[in-house]
């Protein structure tokens, strides 16, 4: 940090405190040079996370719409709200670890696998919505290949 009047890099901090509803911190600084006073904020650098879509559109990221997604999937299962919380925190952590660009498909298949740990019928539920079954018969399919897995 550098004096705004001298450009001297002797500063010292004489008061912080929140500021923008705990979002930043505001502190007080003084040049040691000059003596002259001024203000900073500190804010956490914020990139958006990019989801790209089956057809290569890109939008932001929303925790909201797995979180909806979990839901509609657990509705009336032994699932605690804590249990779909920690879920999409887990999968939540994954992607942003991930790259700057996740596509729908690796969100997908994470809440997939978290599905399967948790509750097999709301696996089966979000996967029905999640691939698109067309039929009967690929309902079967996925039904076979989770009772194979139990074995």
């Amino acid at each position: 940090m550098k004096c705004p009047f001298c450009n001297n890099e002797n500063i010292r901090v004489i008061d912080s405190r929140p500021a923008e509803d705990n979002n930043a911190i505001r502190r007080r600084r003084q040049c040691e040079a000059c003596g002259r006073r001024f203000t900073t904020y500190e804010k956490i650098e914020t990139i958006p996370l990019m989801v790209v879509k089956k057809d290569e559109t890109r939008e932001p990221y929303d925790r909201s719409k797995i979180e909806a997604g979990v839901l509609l999937a657990c509705h009336k299962r032994p699932v605690s709200t804590q249990d779909i919380n920690h879920l999409v925190d887990e999968v939540e952590n994954e992607v942003f670890n991930a790259e700057k660009e996740v596509s729908t498909t690796r969100i997908g298949n994470l809440v997939m696998d978290k599905l399967k740990e948790l509750d097999e019928v709301a696996y089966v539920r979000f996967s029905s919505v999640y691939r698109e079954f067309k039929d009967v018969n690929t309902f079967l399919k996925e039904l076979e290949k989770l009772y194979k897995g139990r074995k």
